[in-house]
């Protein structure tokens, strides 16, 4: 039951309080006076719900912070829920209970990652949420008739609202998840539940099948197994006894190749041998006639240095010449006789001295050119030369040293050389051009050569009756038949592993399908208790819903006739999916879509006051009408303020609360009316007063 409303900078209102009591209470005043917003403080402040545009715009003009808050109870509990907005849209919220005067927390805000949220904790108080609140309890203005002309399916989840079957929901599907939570611990445990007994059923005949199918091919393979392994000790027993000859005959083939090797090696290194004593000899042939020239070298390239000072010396005295002869030409050149006088001093001059005549002078300084020009031109060509022998001089350096690397001093070791070669080429032109093994004996060259021969000629005597070929062949059938038996070994391997795999399946899936057969059944069980007991539209739900709207309907039925209207009876009536509404008069069905306006108002009203009655012993016990007189002539008026006073004054209904919202104040003069609150706009805010 509501106990009080209180807004402050919300919507119209600057700061309003109201009070509520059992029975019928009214709102009057104009249209825009603020009485509609009693009703979205009442939703915001419970569910954060409202009618409006928008949340920001809850906030009255001009302030930065609102708030709504309503008490009220249930049974002997009693709740305070205030919700709080500031200027940016941010909500704050908070329920608390009253225990011995103190108010304690029950929830705050929606911080629902944290699992709080104050508008489901408030759900499960009331029984309803927002939007079934807003159908069974809250009728708006205009909206009266909105219960009739609702989707039928709808007013179905409207009614099993009402009546508590949502709890049933709760029940049917906590049902499931503990049929789902005892199948999970049975996964769990076994593997498998009792959804998998076909598929395990399946299985297991697959897998009788699979093991009768096993035992023959297991014997068959051991059977093959022994016949093939007593075929490969036989060929066994006879490799045996050629293994000794194989082996000998590898043993010719190795040493032969040794022999050639060596046959070649020997061939190889002698003709090395004699290329590089050959060239040995070339070279130093050569290098002992240019080491021979060696003191005479000397002796030029010394001369040809003295003749290079020498000339060096000469160039040097003709430079000094020149730069003297060439300072004594600058005073020449300004000593002049004029007319046989000295320039100078004036004196008579018969003759000039030669350092200071320019014609001697420049005859000197021709000659000293020319000699310069010889020693140049001598100078380059003895140079040259000197580069000649300085050449030669190397080579004989070069040579001495290629002598002195092959100890070779003089011609009788020239001679040497020349002897040692000449046995060589007699050997190697004695050698065999092309290397066999069919004829060794042409090989024995050397001591180490013929004994080789001798040890390869036994062996080929041992091994004159051995035939490689059949060898080989005895080898290829005993490897085919280790391969046989290797085969076969896998196989059966494979047999006893797939057998022994089935068997262990066997035994292992035939235990969890005797568990899940009890599993089955006790599911079985829960499955039966859920689907008729809690399922919405099993039998005890369809009972449910069958007695609430024979209950609403007889409800409905008994305010009509009070309406004074053609409708003197209304039948709710359960199809598959929906609610079907079938008005009378009389016996004569009545059309919904061929009533006027005030009926359809009518028929809407007495059907909110059925539901109204029947929720009186639900949490939610008040009901809301906004403007519900709309369409309504001016007696049908006051037949509904009658109605609803006589209600709480016989005490037929169990609603606690009736409010109206109307600005038709005068029909509610001389009724028996709880309290009446006249709402006023103002320019300070909506004005509230007791009436």
């Amino acid at each position: 039951m509501l106990q009080s409303v209180e807004l402050e900078n919300f919507l119209s209102h600057k700061n309003t309080k109201l009070t509520f009591d059992k029975g019928v209470t009214v709102f009057v005043g104009q249209n825009g006076a603020g009485k509609s917003s009693i009703i979205d403080a009442i939703t915001f402040a419970l569910f954060g719900e409202h009618l409006r545009k928008s949340t920001k715009g809850l906030l009255r003009r001009g302030n930065n912070q609102a708030y709504a808050k309503v008490e009220f109870s249930i049974g002997n509990r009693h709740f305070d829920a205030v919700r709080k907005i500031d200027s940016k849209g941010t909500v704050g919220a908070v329920l608390q209970e009253k225990v011995n005067g103190e108010l304690v927390p029950l929830a705050a805000g929606e911080r629902k990652q944290f699992g709080e949220s104050m508008t489901k904790t408030i759900e499960s108080l009331i029984g309803l949420d927002f939007e079934k609140l807003k159908v069974a309890s809250i009728v708006q203005q205009g909206e009266l008739q909105a219960i009739i002309e609702t989707d039928p399916r709808k007013f179905k989840e409207l009614i099993n609202a009402v009546i508590g079957i949502d709890k049933l929901d709760i029940a049917f599907e906590s049902m499931k998840k503990t049929i789902d939570s005892f199948r999970d611990t049975t996964r769990t445990k076994l593997g498998y539940d009792d959804t998998n007994i076909d598929v395990l059923q399946n299985r297991v005949d697959m897998l009788l099948k699979e093991i009768a199918s096993l035992e023959p091919q297991k014997k068959r393979l051991e059977d093959d197994k022994n016949l093939q392994e007593q075929e490969f000790v036989k060929l066994e027993k006879t490799i045996e006894t050629e293994i000794p000859k194989e082996l000998k005959i590898k043993e010719i083939e190795n040493k032969k190749e040794d022999l050639l090797r060596y046959i070649r090696d020997t061939i190889v290194k002698m003709k090395r041998d004699l290329v590089e004593k050959e060239k040995k000899l070339a070279e130093c042939s050569n290098s002992l006639s240019i080491a021979s020239l060696k003191v005479q070298v000397e002796i030029d390239a010394k001369q040809a240095q003295l003749d290079i000072d020498k000339i060096n010396t000469e160039l040097k005295q003709v430079g000094e010449n020149t730069a003297t002869i060439k300072s004594q030409q600058d005073i020449a050149n300004r000593l002049h006789l004029v007319d046989g006088k000295c320039p100078v001093c004036d004196s008579s001059v018969e003759k000039l001295n030669p350092l200071f005549d320019e014609k001697y002078i420049t005859s000197e300084l021709e000659t000293l050119k020319k000699k310069k020009e010889f020693f140049t031109k001598e100078s380059i060509t003895i140079q040259s030369k000197k580069k000649e022998l300085d050449l030669k001089l190397q080579q004989v350096i070069t040579a001495e040293g290629i002598l002195a690397s092959n100890n070779i001093k003089n011609q009788e070791d020239l001679a040497r050389l020349q002897e040692e070669i000449s046995k060589l080429q007699v050997n190697t032109r004695e050698l065999p051009h092309e290397l066999s093994t069919t004829n060794l004996i042409q090989y024995a060259i050397d001591e180490y050569s013929t004994d080789m021969i001798k040890i390869i000629t036994n062996l080929v005597d041992e091994t004159r009756d051995f035939n490689i070929n059949n060898f080989r062949d005895l080898k290829s059938r005993l490897e085919q038949q280790r391969k046989i038996l290797s085969t076969l070994d896998q196989n059966i391997v494979a047999v006893n592993t797939k057998l022994k795999i089935h068997q262990d399946d066997y035994e292992k899936i035939s235990k969890i399908l005797f568990e899940l057969q009890i599993v089955k059944q006790y599911v079985s069980s829960l499955e039966t208790i859920r689907n008729q007991i809690y399922n919405r539209d099993g039998p005890v739900a369809t009972s449910l819903r069958s007695w609430a709207l024979n209950m609403i309907s007889q409800k409905a039925s008994d305010y009509l006739s009070t309406f004074n209207v053609k409708i003197q009876r209304i039948a709710l009536s359960e199809k598959s999916r929906d609610i079907g509404i079938t008005c009378y008069a009389g016996n004569l069905e009545l059309d919904l879509e061929s009533l006027s306006g005030g009926e359809k108002v009518s028929a809407a009203l007495a059907l909110r006051l059925g539901m109204a009655h029947l929720m009186g012993t639900s949490n939610l016990n008040f009901i809301i009408l906004d403007e519900p007189t709309t369409h309504l002539d001016q007696e049908r008026r006051k037949s509904l303020v009658s109605v609803l006073s006589q209600a709480f004054e016989s005490n037929i209904d169990a609603i606690s609360q009736f409010i109206i919202i109307t600005h038709d104040s005068e029909i509610f003069e001389n009724s028996n009316i709880d309290a009446i609150y006249d709402f006023k706009s103002t320019p300070e805010g909506t004005i509230v007063t007791p009436i």
